[in-house]
């Protein structure tokens, strides 16, 4: 009897010790996600830099600047957009695929959510 309650125990707590496991994991991830984040927007600033200087000798144009065309304010704010968002995506998406090659366990979802 008692061998018999230790194996359902023992049964019982490895789920649960899997998940504590895989919350700690994901937890772990977060602070390492922000700094790649910040990380991320810095290089995206960098890159729009550069790519701003192919389009235009001048520094690209702020909304609130009066005289600023609209062609260029828009321009600035599209290719700004573009980068920063390109830039973010494949900053995560190769720290989560590096994050799962060294503990085993993806930080984020495994699929998207199905649509309701």
């Amino acid at each position: 009897m008692l061998a018999g309650r230790s194996a359902e125990a023992g049964t019982g707590s490895r789920p649960e010790a899997a998940a504590i496991r895989l919350a700690a994991v994901k937890l772990i991830y977060k602070p390492i996600g922000i700094v790649l984040g910040i990380l991320a927007g810095l290089l995206g600033r960098r890159i729009f830099n550069f790519a701003w200087s192919r389009f235009d000798d001048e520094d690209p144009p702020k909304p609130t600047t009066e005289l600023a065309p609209w062609s260029k304010v828009l321009t600035a704010a599209a290719l700004q957009g573009v980068i920063f968002k390109v830039t973010r995506v494949v900053v995560d998406r190769q720290a989560a695929r590096g994050w799962a090659f060294l503990t085993g366990t993806w930080p984020g979802e495994r699929r998207p959510d199905p649509k309701p």
